[in-house]
């Protein structure tokens, strides 16, 4: 995978689709505790369609490059990471997609400088004071602590554990891949500096400052479009429907049976709605 040097670290992101592409450019934001890969069919569907899309690693737990104590490790502070990135690669007219914990950071970015920004694409996501969901809020507060972050995640090293509803288990419908799933908590389990960023982002998640950004979503100019899986049980079809009446502009598409990893469950779905979306 490609790097690039921000203000607050380097970042490790994979880039799909032509690169001479008709089609607005795609930025993906992935959640807590996963990484790029949770994109990559989706990325792949839309290339298809000749649409180019950027998957980086964001500092929530499964990047395996650290950031360092003076990196800004707030959710707006990883919001303005992700701006500096599109600004590096000078992209614009940007469709942002944002997924879980990821979706919260999109809203933080809109409502800090969405001038590169012309629409957004939320699946299944923290909205409002729902940052993070029942039950997640005592696991957050556990992260606060770096000591505690790999005796909280060694039971993960085994896939029976990573797959059950003790890890991902109850966030997708569809299979997942051992490989890929022991990507996203090996580097909390090996790496001190790692775990060390997720402490510092986990003390500054606060419910309060999301919910001030959810209800700014209106001053968005641009258009919203919200893929949301129906049988989510930690983020419910009535935030998709909240969410969409924040932003000036916005439809809700439900994706019955969908879980909170739209993007694992419904890859294709997902590509061809950002693509009809994009008017691709």
């Amino acid at each position: 995978m490609p790097t690039i040097d921000l203000p607050h670290g380097t970042v490790q992101y994979r880039v799909a689709g032509p690169e001479e592409a008709v089609a607005s450019p795609v930025v993906f934001v992935h959640g807590f505790l996963v990484n790029a890969t949770l994109w990559t069919k989706t990325a792949d569907a839309l290339a298809a369609a000749g649409v180019r899309s950027y998957a980086a690693d964001w500092p929530l737990g499964s990047h395996t490059i650290p950031l360092g104590a003076k990196a800004d490790q707030s959710p707006r502070g990883i919001a303005a990471q992700i701006i500096s990135f599109i600004e590096a690669l000078e992209l614009n007219d940007v469709t942002l997609v944002g997924n879980d914990t990821g979706g919260a950071i999109c809203q933080f970015l809109l409502d800090s400088d969405a001038s590169r920004i012309g629409r957004v694409v939320l699946t299944n996501c923290d909205a409002f004071s729902n940052f993070p969901p029942a039950p997640f809020g005592q696991l957050f507060k556990a992260f606060r602590s770096p000591g505690a972050i790999r005796a909280l995640l060694a039971p993960m090293r085994a896939t029976a554990v990573r797959h059950s509803p003790a890890g991902f288990g109850l966030l997708v419908r569809q299979p997942l891949d051992a490989d890929q799933t022991r990507a996203w908590v090996q580097p909390c389990l090996s790496d001190s500096a790692i775990r060390e960023d997720v402490a510092r982002f986990a003390q500054k998640v606060d419910p309060r400052d999301l919910d001030a950004a959810s209800n700014r979503l209106g001053n968005f100019d641009g258009p919203a479009l919200l893929v949301w899986g129906a049988a989510d049980r930690f983020f419910k079809l009535d935030y998709a429907h909240r969410l969409g009446n924040a932003f000036h502009d916005a439809r809700v598409v439900e994706v019955e049976d969908g879980r909170t990893f739209v993007p694992h469950d419904e890859p294709n779905r997902l590509a061809e709605e950002i693509a009809s979306f994009q008017g691709v």
